[in-house]
């Protein structure tokens, strides 16, 4: 019997679109809120993902919905899902 391993869902995230330079590659900066874990207080953590856009369809501010992928290029390892809604 072949080995079987189970499979997993691929992450998804949601954040800002923070530069829309580059051909077919958008950056997605992902804000989340942690708590400390001494003192209590709130504080935020930001993480950039460049994620790849086919269409060049998202623009600056928008917000956008990105899952995990197979490797695209050096640092793309994930494709855009669906913009969520338009930041004014």
């Amino acid at each position: 019997m072949p080995f079987s391993s189970p499979t997993r869902q691929p992450r998804t995230f949601r954040g800002k679109v923070v530069s829309d330079k580059m051909d077919k590659t958008i950056v997605v900066q992902v804000d989340r809120t942690i708590l400390h874990p001494k003192y209590g207080k709130r504080y935020i953590r930001s993480q950039r993902f460049q994620v790849h856009d086919d269409q060049n369809a998202h623009h600056i501010g928008d917000l956008v919905e990105f899952v995990e992928c197979r490797p695209l290029s050096r640092h793309k390892r994930w494709r855009v899902l669906r913009q969520v809604a338009p930041i004014a």
